[in-house]
């Protein structure tokens, strides 16, 4: 695939850090999601170039599946009293959370955010089977 320089004003530099997950999207990502629709999901393969096929990058919860803690299809909760409203995610095998509308993210934070629509530290999320907090289990596997 070819690729192009483009420049951008710095109102729209500041939209698009609005809009990236921080340390994992690129400008691209990010314009790519949002005019195209892509970028988000969670494509378990896609070919290269050179036909090969290449695994996505793996999701933050990956490290807890590996662990025993987590499996594919287990479902994360988070509730806002104030608001009434509780938000579900589940689990995929790469690790990510996929949402109810079929948007996916790689990260437990960048998908609360879009359910809640605001910031929030999503390892709040509880993982139903066993009640527990993701922040708590993922410090059992050691991270931090």
């Amino acid at each position: 695939m070819a690729r192009r320089t483009i420049e951008v004003d710095d109102e729209v530099f500041a939209f698009l850090q609005q809009h990236c997950e921080p340390l994992v999207d690129t400008p691209n990502d990010v314009l790519r999601r949002l005019l195209l629709g892509g970028g988000s999901e969670e494509p378990e393969e896609k070919t290269a170039p050179t036909s090969r096929r290449v695994l996505r990058r793996p999701g933050a919860l990956l490290p807890l599946i590996n662990a025993g803690l987590l499996a594919p299809g287990d479902v994360l909760w988070h509730k806002q009293p104030r608001r009434g409203m509780v938000h579900e995610a589940t689990v995929t095998p790469r690790g990510w959370l996929k949402l109810a509308d079929g948007r996916s993210f790689s990260t437990p934070s960048r998908a609360l955010a879009e359910q809640t629509g605001t910031t929030i530290n999503g390892w709040i999320y509880v993982h139903m089977p066993s009640g527990k907090q993701l922040h708590v289990l993922r410090r059992q596997v050691g991270q931090s």
